[in-house]
């Protein structure tokens, strides 16, 4: 009889056991990490005449701001594209590397 006893006294516990074994939720799948996105560089150049902010991303140069120091205005530079050449549909070199802009209002 003490057998039959014991054997009672575990019965609750492995109900409750195999039944928290039936609810445990399935591992999740672990999603792929993302590829890196490409490098994206803030270089700022300073001397005594000017500064000069560059964004580059993944290595291209993207904008150039100039703030000379003399009074004169900020201007920008839009770099010429990746794909672009230097020289005019004639062959000929223009000499310049991108495209001068003026902030004529900033907020």
């Amino acid at each position: 009889m003490p057998s039959t006893l014991r054997l009672l006294t575990l019965l609750p516990l492995c109900v409750a056991v195999h039944a928290a074994a039936q609810t445990l939720p399935e591992p999740a799948e672990v999603p792929a990490p993302l590829p890196p996105g490409p490098r994206v560089e803030r270089i700022q150049h300073e001397d005594a005449l000017a500064r000069i902010d560059e964004l580059r991303v993944g290595g291209q140069t993207r904008s150039i701001d100039v703030q000379p120091k003399n009074g004169a205005p900020a201007y920008q530079i839009a770099p010429a594209g990746s794909g672009s050449s230097p020289a005019d549909s004639a062959g000929q070199r223009t000499g310049v590397a991108g495209k001068s802009s003026w902030r004529v209002l900033s907020f």
